[in-house]
Order: structure tokens, then sequence, then C-alpha cells
């Protein structure tokens, strides 16, 4: 069955991934809004994406037309890079949750279907060994760490959504990427230290010649997963086939690929140095040290481990995550070299 689908945030690195699948793999039409489309010149073009360059929260009214025309609704626009949480936390919740709070009113006003992206963060500080959607505890830091604003802010948001599904029958689908990786992820192309998710930092040194900083000696462990395994997923929960992901909460990672920040480093830094476009400036690269309340500052804090329970979307999704960390890094790097001569990619959406 034919669908219209709404995605906020079109332009970033779920949003731009997710559309190219749609577009390919379906008849579905395309609703769009993002401040930039430097990812979307050649999508544009095609007659079922329908795109809007501005800010989702001034163009109410245009968003609120969607919202109430479209079958599904994917609010992706966030800030989502650690330096952010520490340089500007009120943008980050203005953003994260304030905004998106409008979005999610808006769905239960006309009955629309909601996808809702959480994160991995939310579980912050949890001890256990894996974190299970609906058991595991979320436990933050202290209020003078304001890294956990963004995680405080979607954990907030998705207690609203769920229990606007409980009392008011809100139909929704939340999902937690653990980790997600892969093509036009943000802006490698441009060295700018601290203000990209960790793999692009990498990358972006490795296309510099720059050393490999690992925060607190890179001894955190996170389960890295390919963007193409990731994108599955969210087709399987748009498509919702039998209602499977009705008012359910999905961690989407991979637990196979668990490896420290010191090992992701090492690992990309050794394929970087066995490719024909980043063999020269990689082998200039080396692995240092830093502090991390020197390089985010005082208000940053970590966790050691964190590694998904993919129960939930093996049951009821039928899904699995098939990509291993060297091919997942492998086709990382293949696309930023195919790719070197882009401009820098906007950081504002996810």
């Amino acid at each position: 069955m034919s669908k219209k689908v709404f995605i906020l945030g079109v332009n970033g690195f779920i949003g731009n991934n997710l559309l190219k699948a749609i577009l390919s793999q379906t008849d579905w039409e395309i609703y769009g809004i993002d401040l930039v489309k430097d990812r979307l010149s050649e999508i544009l073009k095609n007659p079922r994406f329908h795109f809007l360059q501005g800010d989702m929260t001034i163009e109410t009214a245009w968003v609120e037309q969607q919202i109430k025309n479209c079958d599904l609704v994917l609010p992706l626009a966030a800030v989502a890079t650690p330096a952010s949480y520490l340089q500007d936390p009120l943008h980050v919740f203005e953003l994260n949750f304030e905004a998106n709070v409008a979005i999610v009113r808006l769905c239960v006003k006309y009955k629309t279907r909601l996808l809702f992206p959480s994160t991995s963060e939310v579980y912050g500080m949890c001890d256990e060994p894996e974190f299970n959607e609906e058991a595991s505890k979320l436990i933050l830091g202290p209020i003078q760490k304001e890294r956990w604003i963004y995680s405080c802010s979607k954990q907030l948001i998705d207690r609203l959504i769920y229990a606007y599904g409980k009392r008011h029958g809100l139909q929704f689908t939340i999902f937690r990427p653990f980790n997600w990786i892969g093509s036009n992820q943000d802006h490698a192309f441009d060295l700018k230290e601290g203000n990209s998710r960790v793999l692009s930092q990498f990358i972006s040194n490795i296309m510099h010649g720059q050393n490999l900083k690992l925060v607190n000696g890179g001894l955190q462990k996170r389960s890295f997963t390919y963007i193409d395994d990731a994108i599955e997923a969210l087709m399987l929960m748009i498509e919702n086939k039998d209602g499977c992901a009705d008012n359910k909460i999905f961690n989407i990672g991979n637990p196979s690929n668990n490896l420290s920040i010191k090992q992701l480093a090492s690992m990309v830094l050794d394929i970087a140095k066995n490719h024909p476009v980043f063999a020269e400036t990689a082998k200039k690269c080396k692995l240092i040290e830093m502090d991390g309340a020197t390089y985010y500052g005082q208000g940053y804090q970590d966790v050691l481990d964190r590694i998904p329970s993919i129960k939930n979307a093996e049951q009821f999704l039928g899904w699995k995550p098939t990509t291993d960390i060297k091919t997942a890094l492998t086709k990382t790097l293949d696309w930023f070299a195919e790719n070197i001569h882009l401009k820098t990619i906007d950081d504002q959406t996810s």
C-alpha cells in the first residue's frame, strides 16, 4: 500500500539515507524539510519527493499541513554531537525537546502515526551488561555534567510519547540508534575538531593527516551499526506489517560490533593506510590520548560500555544486523573517498 511519509531533517545522515531507500524500494511519496539541501541535489529531481528548505520552527503552517496530510511522521532534526551538548546546551534542549513536542502534539491532533528517534544515550550510566528497552534503568550524571542534557531531553520526550499513546491513542514507534556509522555522516571533509561524531572525526583527522585523539584513553566501548542495516530496520518499522511496530520501542544496534574507541581508531587507521586515496595522509597520523575535560570541557562525562539488547527488533521486526565492523569501516572510507569533492556537510541534522 502506498504511503505518504513526512521527514523533518531530511538532509541529515539518517534522513538522507532513509530517503534514498524509500525512493528506490517503494512507490511512497516523501515530504521533507531541512535547513540545507547539500545532500539532495540529485534527489530533488524525483517527482515523488517534495521538499521545503527552511526552519521547522518557523515554517509551522507548512509543517502542520504535512502532518495533517501524511500517513507517517519522522522528526529526525536534532543536535547529536557531544561537543554541542556542552557548547550550547540550551539549543540542544530547544530543538531536541521543545521543537519536537510541537510535532508530537500535532500527530496526536491529526491522528498521524509517529516514528520517533530516541537515542542509546537515554540509558546514560546504566551498569547492566546489555540495555533492554522495557526493563533497563535510565541513569544520568549530576546536573553540572551538561553532557546529559541531550539524554535527558530525549528521555523526557520518550516518556511524553508513551503517555500520549497510552492515554490519547497516539500510534507511535520509538527507535534508539546505537552508534550508526556510514556514508554522509557529519562533516568529515572539513577539519573541525570535536564537533563530529567519533568515526567522522577520525576520518576527518585521517584526511588531513592529523593525529587521532582518544578522549580519556579511548577505553569507552560502543556498539557500532552500519547505516544500511539500520535503514533496513527503519523500513520495516515504516511498513509496520500487521502492526508489528505499533507502540513499541526498538534498540537498533549491533552487539557483535562492540569495541573500544581506541580499537575503532586503530582499525580505521589501519584500513586507511592501505586505502588508495587516504594512504599518504594516514601514514602521518598517530593515536594520542587526551583528557575529556580538556577536549570537551568541564561538563563532560562518559560511560564505559553501551551494548543493546535487540530481541525486540528480532522478534517483532524480523531484523538483525549483518555488517561486521571491518566491512562497515571499509565501506564508509570508500564513500568518503568517492565523495571527497563535496563541501562541508551541515551537522545540525542527525
